[in-house]
């Protein structure tokens, strides 16, 4: 094969060495990025407190990391595919270490808002990894090669393991500060243990808005609104969960964001097998019951705490309705699964259906995914502030999943069947 030819995943026999080592260590960045995109849904609060934010303000502040780290993902697709995965992922992860640790001497809101911008870099680096594993490995096996990278989503988890205890023990500001450590030292690590392959670059010809185009392709759109659920779901509530049982349940910090992390956890590391479910059963058939479990799910999460009273023959009789801690929690954690087996799944629609353009097309969905998880937790603290009702939130996630049930249902399950052959690939539709 010509270096200048777009690799698809089968220019080189499965068994090459550098292959396996390249995944391990780009997983283990991804992780790294992933936590700390997540900093501000623990230090959040608080700084909350502090600074004396409403919900909505609340909203912004965690959610202001993923705004950049959204919009940065078509471009850095596009980079990878053209100048390669390694020297882009070591490049981003690097620019974000003097943010990290300055974010230990903000004092104002309008400060850790501009700082988080620029902190929020690290998010991008999922559209950077995915093309740049994936090529790495046969068609056959790059569902479950994007599922093991994705499993770095558990970052949001591993912050709400370190995150508290740090917080506790030495207070807000040592986290930016032992974050920024830990980012340098991933980039080193990084370095040297990932490899580049000239086979895997797009030809120097394709032009940005050459690969722009998808974005006429009514697929693509599609595949945005399954991840900005499965994908922006899971990042809006990573950062709404800890502050949700603090308020909810009147938990101390430690305790809630061990909780927290029964979603946040599975929703990272279970994302492998969804890629070799994925491989397996197709990717229209693992995002078809990963939506109908989400809204079964949402659908209980979303009734409030409710104290009522009733005429009974024998007077009047009052009731309590509501989710305790464990039932909720249980609820999470199997919604946390779910969308772990979603966001495999979706990328594995794009390794289908784009195999010579993976980069910018998983840069086009990244970005309404991450777009989904900076609008989400804005639309949470609005929604409480205007309500005073917590669950509020999971009535929104409802509402979205309706909608996509509703187009999923008209595009994909009137024309095949859910449960297709063992090893089918992903439907592919005339529009």
């Amino acid at each position: 094969m010509s270096p200048a030819t777009p690799a698809t995943g089968n220019s080189r026999p499965p068994t090459r060495r550098e292959a396996w080592p390249v995944l391990i260590v780009s997983t283990l960045a991804f992780t790294v990025c992933f936590m700390v995109w997540m900093m501000f849904g623990v230090i959040g609060i608080p700084l909350k407190k502090s600074l004396n934010l409403s919900a909505t303000e609340f909203g912004l502040l965690t959610a202001t990391p993923v705004l950049t780290g959204s919009l940065i993902r078509v471009p850095l697709g596009i980079w990878t595919d053209r100048y390669g995965g390694r020297i882009v992922m070591a490049v981003l992860m690097a620019v974000t270490v003097p943010a990290i640790w300055l974010m230990a001497y903000a004092t104002q809101f309008w400060h850790f808002l501009v700082i988080g911008l620029f902190v929020g870099l690290a998010g991008g680096s999922f559209s950077v990894g995915t093309p740049y594993v994936a090529r790495w490995f046969p068609k056959h096996r790059q569902g479950l090669a994007m599922g093991v990278y994705g499993a770095g989503n558990s970052g949001a988890a591993v912050n709400k393991f370190v995150a508290p205890a740090l917080v506790v023990a030495f207070g807000w500001a040592m986290v930016p500060q032992v974050y920024a450590a830990v980012m340098l030292g991933t980039v080193v690590l990084f370095w040297l243990f990932s490899r580049s392959d000239p086979a895997h670059l797009v030809p120097s010809n394709v032009r940005f808005m050459d690969q722009l185009k998808a974005l006429k392709d009514p697929k693509v759109l599609r595949y945005c609104q399954y991840y900005s659920i499965v994908f922006g779901g899971y990042v809006a509530l990573s950062l709404w969960m800890v502050q949700y049982y603090v308020g909810e349940y009147g938990l101390d910090i430690r305790v809630a964001a061990l909780l927290a992390a029964c979603f946040s956890l599975p929703g990272g590391v279970l994302r492998a097998i969804g890629g070799a479910l994925s491989d397996k059963y197709g990717a229209h058939s693992v995002t078809w019951w990963v939506m109908w479990v989400s809204w079964i799910c949402l659908f209980l999460l979303s009734y409030p705490q409710t104290d009522f009273t009733v005429m009974t023959v024998n007077g009047p009789r009052s009731f309590s309705i509501g989710l305790n801690v464990y039932t909720f929690t249980a609820l999470m954690f199997v919604l946390g699964i779910a969308w772990a087996f979603g966001k495999a799944s979706v990328f594995k629609y794009i390794s289908d259906d784009y195999p010579q353009n993976i980069g910018a097309i998983s840069g086009i969905v990244g970005l309404a995914g991450g777009l989904g998880g900076f609008v989400l937790p804005i639309l949470f603290g609005a929604l409480m502030d205007l309500t005073g009702i917590r669950s509020s939130a999971f009535m929104l996630m409802y509402g979205v999943v309706w909608v996509s049930l509703i187009w999923m249902y008209f595009t994909e399950v009137r024309r095949a069947e859910v449960m297709g052959a063992a090893g089918t690939a992903s439907p592919s539709f005339t529009h």
